[in-house]
């Protein structure tokens, strides 16, 4: 989700045409110039709420509340939600949802090149986890409408403790799983875009 941030480059119609500004924005993949072009006055209210939703995620991580897995566990799904969340009270559903999708194709563009997200590749079955859990941070709030953060915070661990999100299926070493439960080789998941990873109710024992 770091590169989420850069979406929003253009904070401001002048900021546009700096040099430094013009040339992160040439670097950007085709996904996210689309919605910065498409959502310019938009682009530096996202781009708060993203660098908010890293920092609250971040410290979330280091509590026993979850299981502390940014990478396809319940500290991402928890990302997830939270961005969509502030995004929707912010910006609006529609460009929220069309950010988390553009997002989700420059993951594939990623995996295209085979650059790392969060430590792993980008796959199908973790951008079917990030599209279900965003729809779910969507309807946890309404534009415009205040709802302290704390609460909106504590409302998404019990949704992932009642095991409303998606995660997915680990074993306690961190190596994925089958549905049936057997180990994924690293050699298995490599290159590959389609693969056996699990998706699984975000309160699901691991074992």
């Amino acid at each position: 989700m770091r590169k989420v941030l850069f979406f929003c480059l253009l904070l401001t119609p002048m900021l546009v045409f700096s040099q430094s500004n013009w040339q992160k924005f040439k670097d950007l993949s085709c996904p996210q110039k689309t919605w910065v072009v498409l959502h310019v006055f938009k682009a530096k209210k996202a781009l708060e709420i993203s660098k908010e939703a890293e920092k609250i995620t971040d410290s979330i991580a280091k509590t026993p509340w979850l299981d502390g897995d940014k990478s396809g566990g319940q500290v991402d799904a928890f990302r997830h939600v939270y961005w969509m969340a502030r995004l929707n009270q912010t910006i609006g559903k529609n460009a929220a949802r069309s950010l988390g999708k553009a997002h989700e194709r420059s993951n594939y563009l990623q995996y295209k090149k085979q650059q790392l997200e969060d430590g792993d590749y980008p796959d199908e079955i973790s951008s079917e986890m990030d599209l279900f859990n965003n729809t779910v941070g969507l309807s946890f709030t309404q534009k415009g409408k205040p709802y302290p953060k704390d609460g909106l915070i504590y409302r998404i661990v019990n949704a992932i403790l009642a095991g409303e999100l998606k995660i997915i299926k680990k074993d306690q070493l961190g190596n994925f799983l089958t549905c049936d439960g057997k180990i994924i080789s690293k050699k298995e998941l490599q290159h590959k875009w389609k693969n056996n990873k699990c998706l699984i109710s975000s309160n699901a024992k691991i074992r």
